[in-house]
């Protein structure tokens, strides 16, 4: 199965996968690098809510 995330900056892979794991932990699910098959849709999408709701709240600090 061919992977279609892409990031804009090839550069920002490292950091995006450091703030996945980030958020991962902070919502308590057992992420790994690479393929993370074995989650949940449910624990999959709260590490994705997460790091939404990270992303909105640095942005709204960015414009205070």
């Amino acid at each position: 199965m061919k992977n279609n995330n892409q990031i804009n900056i090839p550069e920002a892979r490292e950091a995006m996968d450091k703030f996945k794991m980030q958020a991962a932990q902070e919502v308590g699910v057992n992420l790994t690098n690479g393929y993370n098959g074995h989650l949940t849709s449910r624990e999959a999408g709260s590490v994705g809510g997460q790091m939404v709701k990270k992303m909105i709240e640095a942005y709204e600090q960015g414009l205070q």
